[in-house]
């Protein structure tokens, strides 16, 4: 069951990666050149959202069936304990950084299209998804284990 859930869980990072950026760059070139908000931006920030929730579940099921199976990493929280594992870049990435950080993307995807709904005209509303897509995409970027991507 690991070994499914993280193949699923490895191939939907392409296409959250992929909608984020897409959403990200849109939101800013909306916020940027005063467009108005249309059917297409609104399909693609509610797209990226439920990629986003989509790819978490995954991710916390993953996280959970993999302590319970003692997998590849999970293991050290067993044998090595919290203190080892924190010392270890490659442990404290996959186990703590990891986790912590894609869960705070999600957060910000989910703040800037919840607050993107309350505004009225186009510009507020490409700006709150700019501003919280963009943090999103950044907080993703920056703790991908890239090494196992390529």
């Amino acid at each position: 069951m690991y070994s499914t859930l993280f193949f699923i869980h490895s191939w939907w990072a392409y296409l959250v990666l992929l909608i984020l950026v897409i959403a990200a760059v849109n939101s800013l070139i909306g916020f940027f050149t005063k467009k108005e908000y249309g059917a297409n931006d609104f399909r693609i920030s509610l797209f990226t959202l439920i990629v986003s929730h989509i790819q978490l579940l995954i991710g916390i099921v993953l996280y959970i069936v993999g302590i319970l199976q003692n997998a590849k990493y999970f293991s050290a929280f067993s044998n090595l304990g919290m203190g080892e594992i924190m010392k270890d870049s490659t442990l404290r990435l996959y186990l703590v950084e990891h986790p912590l950080m894609m869960i705070l993307a999600v957060v910000f995807v989910t703040i800037g299209y919840s607050r993107h709904k309350k505004k009225l005209t186009s510009h507020p509303k490409f700006k709150s998804l700019a501003i919280f897509y963009t943090l999103g995409l950044v907080f993703l970027l920056s703790r991908i284990p890239w090494s196992a991507w390529f």
